[in-house]
């Protein structure tokens, strides 16, 4: 099992401040450094001083960090379109030295598109241009180089193209999907993901959607066995009690609809939630980490959880 640790900048937070969690991350030991991709605030809280851009964001980190891996959890394929998409993260990978993951969805925060004038179509014609966004990006990518890429679609139609740059990462960088819808997102995955992430589910809904995906493998001649399975969990870890209380307090939460809903308590209880998601067949966690400036949180479940992994 392997543990990353990812964040949610919308929520309120500087570019030095997921730089101070990044390094910390890299210097315990921890698998990848993510971050979500959102422009607008979520709950009850200011946002100040503002959202950061997640692919910029990656960017500086690609050079202030040596070894962790990054990523995002997950990019809009609202927020940008599939050919500057595929140069950004190509560079981005070119710039760390082939860290770089993509984690990519639908979008799905209506809210955030009218803050910032961002068109949000409904959700089929989403899935249609996330499904096209995957053909373009891969198709851009896979291309040898020296030849051309032409991609005959109704969103994102692409004629002539260079193909360039390539990423460092070969034949790609990872793609992520994730989600819980029961057709679409299940064969997307099969086709195109590298990495299927299920987010704040439980232990028998993860099961439910990891065989859904398995089946849609199975059905497009993939082998399952190919594909990581991963969970994305809000981490609220305490050496006692009181200290599991106390963080969280720090964002908002109760402990008891932390520890039923996510991956909280003692590094006991932690290390048994792990347990049974990897029963399930998760392989990977991504670990949410709200209160930014809890440094010692990250550095305790390292020591303590991670070390016994």
């Amino acid at each position: 099992m392997e543990l990353r640790i990812f964040t949610e900048p919308q929520q309120g937070a500087t570019y030095d401040q997921l730089l101070a969690v990044a390094r910390c991350a890299e210097d315990a030991g921890y698998g990848a450094f993510f971050r979500s991709d959102h422009y607008l605030m979520m709950g009850d809280v200011t946002g100040e001083p503002g959202p950061t851009d997640a692919w910029v964001t990656l960017a500086g980190l690609a050079r202030d960090t040596s070894r962790i891996r990054l990523g995002t959890l997950m990019t809009a394929a609202t927020f940008r379109l599939p050919g500057p998409l595929a140069i950004t993260v190509a560079q981005v990978d070119q710039m760390s030295g082939g860290r770089v993951d993509l984690g990519i969805g639908t979008g799905w925060y209506a809210q955030e598109h009218r803050a910032y004038g961002i068109p949000f179509p409904p959700l089929a014609e989403r899935f249609d241009r996330l499904e096209e966004q995957l053909a373009v990006i891969t198709g851009l990518w896979s291309t040898p180089a020296g030849e051309r890429f032409d991609h005959d679609g109704r969103y994102y139609p692409v004629r002539d193209s260079p193909a360039l740059p390539k990423p460092v990462q070969q034949p790609r960088p990872p793609i992520l999907l994730g989600g819980t819808g029961p057709k679409r997102t299940p064969r997307l995955a099969a086709r195109y993901a590298d990495e299927f992430n299920m987010p704040f589910a439980s232990v028998p809904d993860t099961a439910a959607q990891f065989d859904r995906v398995r089946a849609a493998c199975v059905e497009v001649g993939r082998d399952p066995a190919g594909m990581v399975w991963s969970n994305a969990l809000v981490l609220c870890c305490g050496r006692d009690d009181a200290e599991v209380a106390r963080r969280a307090a720090a964002i908002g939460r109760e402990p008891d609809e932390l520890r039923a809903n996510g991956l909280a308590g003692t590094p006991g209880e932690v290390l048994d939630t792990i347990g049974r998601y990897a029963e399930v067949g998760s392989e990977r966690l991504y670990l949410q980490v709200l209160d930014l400036s809890d440094l010692e949180h990250l550095e305790l479940v390292a020591s303590e959880v991670m070390a016994k992994l």
